[in-house]
């Protein structure tokens, strides 16, 4: 493998946009001292922009307790059912009472704020 040949590019001056023009025309906006070019200006936007929240939403405290509770409570039934310690033996029944247990809490957990 061969040396590279060093860049004969001129170093960049780090711009993306380009400069202003010098002879852009200013217009004066009310209630500032100053003129403001008119590509400085700001433009409405045709994107939706959701508005902003003013209180913030609060979860009652049972919401949190019933995510947990059914989150173990599934994962405790799946287990006893693989030990076979829940009456009737290992029962697939037990098997999707856990998992309806836990989808219980995920559904729970998207309530919660």
């Amino acid at each position: 493998m061969g040396k590279r040949a060093p860049s004969r590019r001129q170093p960049s001056t780090g711009r993306t946009t380009p400069r202003a023009r010098a002879n852009a025309p200013a217009t004066k906006s009310p209630g500032t001292k100053g003129t403001v070019p008119t590509e400085r200006r700001a433009r409405p936007s045709n994107r939706y922009t959701p508005p902003i929240r003013k209180e913030q939403k609060v979860s009652p405290r049972w919401v949190p307790v019933l995510l947990f509770v059914f989150l173990l409570s599934g994962a405790a039934i799946i287990v006893l059912n693989y030990l076979a310690v829940l009456p009737g033996d290992a029962d697939n029944r037990y098997l999707l009472l856990g998992l309806a247990l836990i989808t219980g809490g995920f559904i729970t957990a998207t309530k919660y704020h």
